[in-house]
């Protein structure tokens, strides 16, 4: 089945993702690692045609009942999938950004476990914070994001991270004077 969905006609591929999804609602769907990532690029290439939205939904519905299960969950995560579906959906930014608890959460999970968390904490808040600077970027401040960025800056992360990180810091700072922001960081104690 997931060799049709990668290779078969749009509505094949459609009714495939939709089988799919009712077999694993019926704990009836046995999942390797291999087949994920091939079911994971299947579904990819589905989300990423925005000629079909039922495609789109379709997909979107089964990579949710997929990432249900933590071993997927974690082989999705290590192939790169966040930034590809934070990047490719308008809407999923939207939605993010109507969640209260996403920027709190978001900047807790900053650099509290790997680089690669790290890093896709901040392709979120970059995609959030771009999306609606001015209510998005005050609300980060307020969280505490400034601060977290520029432990991630001095740290020994990779160059592109640092990079991200001053850019966000950036775009943060952008509706404060130098003064309020310092403050808003929580930083005055360490400045003096």
């Amino acid at each position: 089945m997931v060799d049709i969905l990668n290779e078969g006609l749009i509505e094949t591929k459609i009714n495939c993702t939709r089988l799919i999804g009712m077999l694993m609602e019926g704990n009836d769907f046995a999942s390797g690692n291999d087949a994920s990532l091939s079911l994971l690029v299947g579904l990819l290439r589905l989300v990423k045609d925005k000629k079909h939205l039922n495609g789109v939904l379709a997909g979107l519905s089964l990579l949710k009942t997929v990432c249900s299960r933590e071993s997927v969950r974690y082989s999705f995560v290590n192939v790169g999938v966040v930034p590809q579906l934070v990047e490719l959906m308008p809407e999923g930014r939207l939605a993010l950004k109507d969640c209260p608890n996403t920027i709190p959460n978001a900047v807790k999970l900053l650099m509290k476990a790997s680089e690669n968390c790290t890093q896709f904490v901040l392709l979120i808040l970059w995609a959030i914070c771009k999306f609606a600077p001015v209510e998005c970027a005050s609300l980060a401040v307020d969280a505490g994001l400034a601060a977290k960025l520029l432990l991630v800056i001095q740290s020994g992360y990779n160059p592109v991270l640092k990079q991200r990180s001053a850019e966000l810091l950036k775009l943060c700072s952008l509706n404060y004077t130098a003064t309020i922001f310092i403050s808003k960081c929580k930083l005055t104690r360490t400045i003096q």
